[in-house]
């Protein structure tokens, strides 16, 4: 696939099928985040990649989240909305989970560790998609919560940065929509040509 080819066509594919994912497939995504850039060679992400029963993790976390953050007393209600968040951690056969550790070198500045992560969900994005898999990065609220950052067994230092979900489309992918780079493109070469 040509890079440019697999930029424009991928899209956030948020249903796919149970089919699992080869572990090799799943190295090979880990693979491509893990060659993002990041300065000074720091390396900031690291990588929980969860199948299977690993996901249990994931769908507790979410239930405990959404538990403290509801209103409701009843028992069963509170067993149904429990079961109901959690079942967000099964959308796809595996979820990595990307976070970052930035480094305490300093010299580094501490967004551009951010940064270099989120440039690695990128590189994995589009890996996904060039190896026939469907993906989508997710995160929100929860996401940032302690709970999580226990239930993915983040240090002190180290933070979510997306939940990547990834597994054979179960969808068309939608068309891609961008209004043109021009449009957001301010060019500063020393002429009055700009004006």
């Amino acid at each position: 696939m040509e890079l440019m080819e697999a930029i424009k066509g991928r899209r956030s594919i948020g249903r796919v099928k149970a089919d699992p994912i080869p572990r090799e497939t799943i190295e090979q995504i880990l693979e491509a985040g893990n060659w993002a850039p990041s300065h000074h060679a720091t390396e900031p992400w690291r990588f929980i990649v969860m199948t299977g029963g690993g996901r249990d993790v994931l769908a507790q976390a979410y239930g405990d989240i959404a538990a403290e953050q509801a209103e409701v007393s009843d028992e069963a209600a509170m067993a149904e909305l429990k079961a109901k968040h959690g079942a967000k951690a099964y959308r796809s056969p595996v979820v990595i989970a990307v976070a970052v550790k930035p480094s305490d070198n300093p010299r580094v500045v501490r967004i551009e560790e951010f940064a270099a992560a989120h440039a690695a969900v990128q590189n994995m994005l589009l890996m996904a998609h060039a190896l026939g898999l469907g993906a989508i990065w997710r995160s929100g609220e929860p996401l940032y919560h302690a709970r999580m950052k226990e239930a993915l067994g983040l240090e002190e230092n180290e933070w979510p940065v997306g939940l990547v979900y990834a597994g054979v489309p179960d969808m068309p992918a939608p068309a891609g929509r961008r209004r043109r780079a021009a449009d957001k493109t301010v060019w500063l070469d020393g002429t009055d040509s700009n004006k």
